[in-house]
């Protein structure tokens, strides 16, 4: 590869995020330089076992991998994520050039510098909230430098918000060239053989990835100056790492550095110098050196060995350049052939950091992410031809993990400038934390009008809940079509769709749209029923928003109902007779017509059950687990049940409650907080919220300053 891209390649993460709560700069967790170590937890990294000599810099500290237990991780309960993998389905594809079964997209992301990640987000919006998760299969949390570590485990936030959209995250080992501080004994210490002739590291990998809760490794091996026995190592620790991984459902996925005689070549295919890697992987990275020619080559490679050809991932560096980056799209996913081999999009967070530092706002990243993500179009239903970008969501179809019930989005995007319940503001501080993060609507933002296109995006400045809405704006000067989920979840007769929604300019019908089947072929819109929300059975306001209850009553797996939505009993002449029939509910959005505009309209929250919300169970046992000044750790016991996540308030002397954060975890830490005037001891709360959003009672703690 080039020099740029070699440089780019080898960058550290970005610069170090704030906390979420505000509180005086200290070293990391166990660093020498401090005797009593400081309670902010810290995403974890390691050497593979030996340590840089010297004294790490300030808020760095050097752990060695093979000294790791779990037992003996303090900061176990605050990285450990807790949100299942979710299985996922692909429906009939938005555009008539995305193609399902094919291309496969890898993204590599730093979210964060290697030392001083939060655990659990911290206190700015300017963070970068990947919602974009349809389009991508494999995630890895990039990162590493000599200086401070070279194995990294993904922070919590990060998995949950895969999870919950289905995308396997991987850790990532980094063993970087000696121009960038890499040192060979860290290539020997990870392949490392024991007595028995195993390599040790290997399982403490697996169980790292075990322990914290994510799905495999990425392996990096940049650090040149080997042999062929260093090499023949590397191939035995990798099949080794593999069977261990495989055997608890984890993946490996090799970077195309390292060949067989134990060098540094990267090749940009696959070849006789790297096959042996492959084969001992599930995956490999291909570099970003790749022709037309080598692509097509690695493909049919692949598959003589009886591997699939989308188990490559075709390197495209867009750290420098986003959008603006020149690729030979066509040798990767040619628009009238079958692709070649899958994307591995190396950094796409350009979609935050190019953005100026007065205008990382979370409009203007989102703004930018949907740009990189769907095209110039804007719009995944109808991609711009001319575009020299090929958007992923014009090559790949996008997927969904919206199949059961209960099912429910506040459109909470994982980062925000004020936190909302119920429309009302609880905290008016700034924050990001991924783990809380709902399930997206995968095409952003698919509109479907015969007149204007109005705006659509997800917006900051009011939210029901969490921390956005999704806002339209415009003239609407005809009847408009907002896409939001594909599913498929099943239907009854006591299935309802609740719509919280809110009008702040001009004045418009809003109807609910419901597809019980599938578009008819690619690029088609789902075939949609109408349903008014106005003649819901249920319609409350509660501090300026609405919330309407429509049942789906008489909606089977067929199409039953008129273009004007009122219910019927016929279909191509066959009588519904009434009995309590079920069906699947293949998609929803909303149908806006304006009676005068311009119409500004958002949509707070949308939520499918077939019965009534039920309220999860009270954690217990909350407990300050540790405390220095005003800097606490909190600990509770998760209750039984299905949860969407916690929330924790502190109680002010005169009763209102304060939000102080939300986590998929049974552990939290808030920092710099101070006793409010006259007040001895704080009060603080924890709380289970379901899937509806439903609150549990809350757990208590005293705090004493």
């Amino acid at each position: 590869m080039n020099p740029t891209r070699r440089t780019v390649l080898l960058a550290g993460a970005g610069t170090a995020a704030a906390l979420w709560s505000p509180r005086s700069a200290s070293a990391a967790p166990g660093s020498p330089a401090n005797s009593a170590a400081p309670l902010q937890p810290y995403a974890s990294y390691w050497f593979p076992d030996s340590l840089p000599s010297g004294t790490p810099g300030d808020g760095i500290t050097w752990r060695s991998l093979k000294q790791w237990r779990a037992a003996d991780d303090p900061d176990l309960p605050f990285n450990t994520a807790s949100v299942p993998l979710a299985d996922r389905f692909t429906p009939t594809p938005a555009n008539t050039t995305a193609r399902a079964g094919q291309a496969r997209i890898q993204a590599l992301v730093s979210f964060g510098p290697t030392a001083g990640n939060p655990s659990q987000g911290s206190a700015t919006a300017d963070h970068y909230a990947l919602t974009h998760w349809a389009y991508v299969d494999e995630l890895v949390f990039w990162g590493g430098s000599s200086g401070e570590g070279l194995i990294l485990a993904p922070n919590a936030p990060v998995v949950d918000a895969a999870h919950r959209h289905g995308v396997p995250v991987l850790g990532n080992v980094f063993l970087p060239p000696a121009a960038y501080g890499g040192q060979l004994r860290w290539t020997r210490d990870l392949v490392q053989k024991d007595a028995a002739g195993r390599h040790p590291l290997a399982g403490r990998l697996v169980a790292v990835a075990e322990a914290y809760g994510f799905d495999g490794w990425f392996v990096n091996a940049e650090t040149g100056g080997g042999d062929a026995a260093l090499g023949a190592d590397m191939r035995s620790f990798l099949r080794e790492l593999k069977s261990l991984a495989s055997a608890k459902g984890q993946r490996v996925t090799w970077y195309d550095s390292m060949t067989v005689d134990g060098a540094v070549s990267w090749q940009g295919a696959l070849n006789d110098r790297n096959q042996a890697f492959f084969e001992a992987a599930d995956a490999m990275f291909v570099d970003f050196r790749w022709t037309a020619d080598r692509l097509a080559s690695s493909g049919e490679r692949a598959e003589g060995l009886g591997r699939g050809r989308y188990e490559l991932w075709a390197g495209v560096d867009v750290e420098a350049n986003g959008w603006n980056t020149s690729e030979n799209w066509d040798a990767i996913v040619p628009r009238d052939g079958a692709h070649t081999t899958s994307i591995g999009l190396y950094r796409p967070e350009w979609t935050r950091n190019h953005l100026p530092e007065d205008r990382r706002t979370p409009g203007d990243f989102h703004a930018a992410d949907d740009r990189f993500w769907t095209g110039a179009s804007l719009d995944p239903s109808r991609p711009d031809g001319g575009d020299s970008w090929r958007a992923p969501a014009v090559s790949v179809a996008d997927r969904s993990t919206v199949t059961s019930l209960p099912f429910a989005s506040s459109f909470n995007t994982g980062h925000g400038l004020r936190w909302y319940e119920e429309g009302v503001v609880t905290s008016d501080a700034a924050w990001n934390h991924l783990g809380l993060q709902d399930r997206m609507p995968a095409r952003r933002w698919a509109v479907r009008t015969e007149g204007t296109r109005p705006t659509v995006g997800f917006d900051f400045a009011d939210a029901w809940r969490g921390g956005s809405s999704v806002l339209v704006d415009g003239e609407l000067d005809a009847p408009t079509v907002l896409d939001l989920y594909a599913t498929r979840c099943p239907m009854g007769v006591n299935t309802v769709v609740e719509l919280t929604h809110r009008t702040d300019a001009g004045a418009v019908t809003v109807e609910l749209a419901v597809a019980t089947e599938e578009a008819g072929e690619p690029g088609a819109a789902p075939p949609y029923l109408w349903l008014p929300v106005t003649a819901a059975r249920t319609v409350k306001s509660v501090n300026g928003w609405q919330t309407a209850t429509v049942p789906l009553t008489g909606l089977t797996g067929t199409r039953t109902g008129t273009r004007d939505g009122t219910p019927t009993g016929t279909r191509h002449g066959r009588r519904n007779d009434g009995r309590n029939r079920t069906g699947t509910l293949h998609a929803i959005g909303v149908r806006l017509t304006a009676a005068r505009g311009p119409v500004r309209w958002r949509l707070g929250g949308l939520a499918v059950r077939d019965r009534a919300p039920e309220t999860p169970g009270a954690p217990t046992a909350l407990r300050v687990t540790a405390a220095s000044g005003g800097d606490l750790r909190f600990a509770w016991n998760r209750p039984p049940g299905d949860l969407r996540h916690h929330i924790l308030h502190r109680v002010l002397p005169d009763g209102t409650r304060r939000f102080l954060g939300g986590t998929c975890q049974r552990a939290w830490f808030a920092g710099g907080l101070r006793p409010e005037p006259g007040e001895r001891a704080a009060r603080f709360e924890v709380r289970a919220v379901g899937e509806l959003y439903t609150t549990s009672a809350p757990a208590t703690v005293t705090h004493s300053w």
